[in-house]
């Protein structure tokens, strides 16, 4: 595997990740896209500029229906002359299939690279030095950290021992914290469009480079202004659970996903929780009053502006 240098940040030593946070992801895989074609292939079918990667290590990027609906989200990864796909496992062998349906004659392969593991990397401390690693800073959000693609016989290197088994749990919270959401967890492959899940505002679209799959869909959204559920934080006066109904009054306008105490992210139609709001009436989930919260990143309006019936989507 060719090496990638680290972003700057955290200084490199060549023992275990001394004082950050590391989290082998076991649900995330990578798919290996080689062949001279590669990149041209993917930079007609997904919604994030692969030029990109020409000045920065990853992209974050989906792959849609024609409909603008995300059947797949990923990071991509130049290695070689090749590229990583970061991709959650149980999204691997589908991914493949429907990139096959796209290659036609493009000389391109595609394989599931099971030698190979994913750990996220968080917090202030030293980067072990890893000339087998490729290590980039998370593409959608700077405090969010690094990820690592590296050998499976390496991860040990990267954890100090009697790590703790409840790491994987710490990277979710961190992301609830930011405000983060993750496909698969929080939104369902195949029903949410790419603003609803925040890909906009997290770096997953673009709306410059022309034609993707769905690409007519997601660009009427993004310049009529009609994307009006989004993934938010939210509070609750108590402990919050994943999959419960959020309703102001009786009508339900939204669901919580993730969740880590009484922190969490929801799916919410915003102009039915701002007129909620004007209205004074509280929101809900199950028996717990939720308050709404915009991540800090975000630049979207929690009150949008009215819209036309005919652009509901």
């Amino acid at each position: 595997m060719q090496t990638t240098a680290s972003p700057p940040g955290p200084a490199h030593d060549t023992t275990a990740a001394h004082g950050l946070k590391v989290a082998p992801l076991e649900d995330r895989s990578i798919v290996r896209v080689g062949g001279p074609d590669a990149q041209h292939l993917l930079q007609g079918l997904v919604t994030q500029d692969l030029d990109l990667l020409d000045r920065q290590t990853a992209v974050y990027a989906g792959l849609l229906s024609p409909q603008g609906k995300i059947l797949f989200d990923f990071f991509v990864v130049r290695a070689g002359e090749g590229l990583l796909l970061d991709v959650a496992s149980p999204k691997s062998a589908e991914l493949i299939k429907r990139l096959t349906l796209y290659r036609l004659r493009a000389k391109v392969t595609f394989a599931v690279a099971d030698e190979l593991a994913v750990l996220a990397v968080w917090g202030e401390g030293v980067l072990p030095a890893a000339p087998e690693a490729v290590i980039y800073p998370d593409p959608r959000l700077a405090a969010l950290g690094w990820r690592v693609i590296l050998p499976v016989a390496r991860v040990a290197d990267w954890t100090n021992p009697g790590v703790a088994p409840d790491m994987i749990e710490a990277w979710h919270a961190h992301r609830i914290a930011l405000g983060v959401p993750e496909g698969g967890r929080d939104f369902p492959f195949g029903d949410t469009f790419p603003h609803e899940a925040d890909m906009d505002q997290l770096a997953g679209v673009s709306f410059s480079k022309g034609c993707y799959v769905g690409q007519e869909v997601v660009s009427r959204m993004q310049h009529r202004g009609t994307a009006r559920k989004r993934f938010v934080q939210v509070t609750g006066l108590g402990t919050l659970t994943s999959g419960t109904a959020i309703v102001a009054g009786t009508a339900s306008i939204g669901s919580i996903a993730s969740v880590d105490g009484t922190r969490g992210l929801a799916l919410l139609r915003l102009d039915r929780a701002a007129e909620a709001k004007a209205k004074g009436e509280a929101l809900r989930a199950g028996d717990v009053a939720i308050e709404v919260v915009k991540p800090a990143w975000a630049t979207f309006d929690l009150t949008p502006p009215a819209r036309e019936a005919s652009h509901d989507l």
